[in-house]
């Protein structure tokens, strides 16, 4: 175990410098920068550019310079600790993704909390009295919940609320809040803020879990190590929860990987529908902009959540299942 950790840490150097060098690419990829594209925004509005204001902060960014130094000169500063300047919010990075990061990961980890304890009792209900009418009754909700759209949930509860109630139930907090240090009204106002983006974000992932968990709980139930045990005369309970729901959790344990960066990006297109102060939006809107530090940086620490996330189910996964071996012998 111990040697594979350590080939899997020497494979991820390799692996996130691809990563960086496709993701560099991919931003460098449409035509001019962030610069340019201000110049000819500022055109459009019929305003005057000071063009050689522009040239100069071009020159100190080093938007002047060939591709490949630009991308040395980023990498070298992120090894560093320096993600660099977003030319969009005129702030450096860590402190535009600082604002922000904290909010994400208080929704985020609140819907999959919230996923979590519905979906893991509605899952074994549903595979323990299969095609009674309440495991009916949960597939149809939860084939409902897959099927609708989260941003079209979301645009749903926004006119019911503003119809009914006359409210809006956008954003995270307050606005008056918006520009202020934390403090309790804050919390407060954010904390009843809360549970519209949780509920709206989390029907999907709860619906799709409850599927996966009643599916691969069915058929391990129906192998001959489940029968052997009812046999013997284990307790339906403990039989149930000591063989074969270890075994369906498998799917459970490989979502690590993509639910690591999860939290950090958030449910992008419904925070712009819901206008939450989350990440996602920052992310979209520094991509369209062409804002290189701030788009490049954040993609790469999403791309280093996602490694880490993988090696971390890899290694759960081996401590779960014992019929995965992490060394690739075969066994007899």
């Amino acid at each position: 175990m111990f040697r594979y950790i350590l080939w899997r840490l020497a494979v991820m150097v390799p692996t996130l410098l691809v990563i960086s060098m496709l993701v560099f690419t991919i931003i460098q990829l449409p035509p001019g920068d962030f610069f340019e594209s201000q110049i000819a925004e500022l055109q459009a509005q019929g305003e005057t550019a000071n063009l050689q204001e522009i040239e100069d902060l071009r020159h100190e960014y080093g938007l002047d310079k060939p591709i490949a130094l630009q991308y040395v000169r980023w990498v070298a500063g992120m090894l560093h600790g320096d993600f660099g300047y977003s030319f969009e919010y005129q702030l450096p990075v860590s402190e535009v993704v600082g604002d922000r990061l904290w909010l994400t990961i208080l929704v985020s980890m609140t819907t999959i909390l919230l996923t979590w304890l519905v979906a893991f009792p509605i899952g074994i209900y549903s595979a323990t009295h299969q095609y009674s009418w309440g495991d009916y009754g949960l597939t149809f909700l939860g084939l409902l919940g897959i099927a609708i759209p989260n941003f079209m949930l979301a645009l749903i509860l926004m006119y019911f609320a503003n119809v009914w109630f006359g409210v809006s139930i956008g954003h995270l907090m307050d606005q008056r809040y918006l520009s202020q240090p934390m403090s309790w009204e804050k919390a407060r106002s954010i904390l009843s803020h809360l549970w519209i983006p949780v509920v709206i974000v989390g029907t999907a992932g709860t619906a799709g879990m409850i599927r996966r968990l009643r599916a691969n709980l069915l058929d391990e139930m129906q192998k001959q190590y489940v029968i052997t045990a009812r046999a013997k005369g284990l307790h339906p309970l403990r039989a149930l929860v000591k063989y074969p729901l270890r075994m369906a959790l498998n799917f459970f344990v490989a979502d690590i990987g993509s639910i690591l960066p999860s939290i950090i990006s958030g449910a992008e297109i419904t925070a712009i529908v819901l206008s939450l102060e989350t990440t996602g939006p920052m992310l979209i809107k520094a991509l369209q902009s062409q804002d290189m530090y701030l788009a490049g940086s954040f993609l790469m620490f999403l791309a280093f959540l996602n490694v880490i996330g993988v090696l971390i189910s890899d290694i759960a996964l081996g401590f779960l299942d014992p019929r995965i071996r992490l060394q690739g012998r075969s066994t007899k």
